[in-house]
């Protein structure tokens, strides 16, 4: 028996499905399909950290952790994210270990809103944002970057963005999917604006480590802001493990323990097995990270001189592995690209509006793939453009 749509509640049935899983699926039965659409390392996880979860499972590690995950496993988050980025947190209190940084973002918007709040999401952004914040009760008001100024917001939109109901702002630094980077200085003016309207900032710093020009700001190092920033990460990308849905959330303590709560009911803990692989990436990880960054240096290079090579404008990302190529020179829309590059050539790209707005008339592609199938994407793309 078929359900009848009305059971469904009315802000699910309004809710569009991911953009970029739409393409994703679009390759089903097609054969010699070269993907730059998913953004997930192209690397097997290290072996030490696939020992380490093997070692865990054969030592008899199979039952729950604490809701708020190993506390060996927080305390080396809390030395990492204050070796790198100054930033001291209590393991204790401070920290949520999560079900990937998709369900610590989840949590956090869960834990602060309020029916009505607002939340200004910066575009382009990652497909769930203000999904999220509608799932939360709250109203996404979406604050267009320029690709003028390379994606990077502007403090004065986010000032006159913000009205009586403004609770946070969301953004991502490194960007998905423009790679754009947020710099410190920049960071601070953001941070003005936070402080003068008493505004939370959630920051997405999942590709933290992915950073290939200069050094790394957290958003919480900024002077004033770790009291309110939600510093979201976690271990997909820097150490290819996105398949073990292993996030964390580093907060104040009373937001820490407002998002336990709900982590508590909705999710017990993180897996064990991948905690413990967690814990031996943070640990013992960090020349894998550097060897896994250097490479997507080099084909960062690459992509962007051949997109600007066969006429489609791409700047130079400054972290994350995305590119954002500008492709209105094609006369086409960002889904018509899409479509007609996959169905010609076998490429999959994301159109940039699925992203946002202000993706439009852009496409992303990632990079994190090897150099010989990047190689042999942009040759057939190079084909499928010149013959426009």
């Amino acid at each position: 028996m078929e359900l009848k749509t009305s059971y469904l509640a009315k802000h699910v049935r309004t809710l569009q499905p991911s953009g970029i899983r739409k393409f994703f699926d679009a390759t089903a039965g097609l054969t010699d399909v070269i993907s730059l659409g998913v953004g997930e390392p192209d690397f097997v996880t290290p072996w030490n950290v696939r020992e380490a979860a093997i070692l865990s499972l054969e030592d008899g590690y199979t039952s729950y952790t604490a809701n708020a995950g190993l506390l060996e496993l927080r305390v080396e988050i809390s030395n990492y994210i204050d070796n790198n980025y100054c930033v001291n947190y209590d393991p204790e209190s401070e920290i949520t270990v999560t079900v990937g940084a998709s369900e610590a973002i989840d949590i956090a918007l869960r834990a602060i809103l309020d029916p009505g709040d607002e939340v200004l999401v910066v575009e382009p952004c990652f497909v769930s944002y203000a999904p999220l914040v509608t799932l939360a009760g709250g109203v996404p008001v979406i604050v267009e970057s320029m690709k003028d100024n390379d994606f990077k917001v502007l403090p004065e939109q986010l000032e006159a963005a913000v009205t009586d109901r403004t609770k946070a702002i969301m953004i991502c630094s490194p960007n998905n999917p423009t790679g754009s980077m947020l710099s410190k200085a920049e960071m601070e003016r953001i941070a003005d604006i936070a402080k003068k309207h008493d505004l939370l900032v959630l920051s997405d710093e999942i590709y933290a480590e992915l950073v290939y020009d200069e050094l790394y700001t957290s958003f919480a190092a900024i002077e004033g802001m770790q009291e309110r920033t939600i510093l979201v990460s976690g271990f997909s990308k820097d150490l290819a493990m996105t398949g073990w849905r292993l996030g964390f959330v580093c907060a104040p303590k009373e937001i820490t323990k407002g998002m336990l709560k709900i982590h508590q009911y909705a999710i017990m803990c993180a897996s064990t097995m991948a905690q413990h692989a967690g814990l031996e990436g943070l640990k013992n990880g960090r020349r894998d990270v550097a060897e896994m960054r250097k490479s997507y240096r080099q084909r960062r290079n690459y992509i962007v001189q051949s997109l600007n090579e066969m006429g489609l404008k791409c700047y130079k990302p400054e972290g994350a592995f995305y590119t954002f190529p500008n492709i209105e020179s094609t006369g086409m829309d960002s889904e018509t690209f899409a479509t007609r590059l996959l169905k010609a050539e076998r490429v999959v790209v994301v159109p940039g509006n699925a992203f946002g707005a202000s993706g439009e008339g852009h496409v992303r592609c990632s990079y994190a793939t090897s150099m010989a199938q990047l190689q042999e994407a942009m040759t057939r793309m190079r084909r499928f453009v010149e013959k426009l």
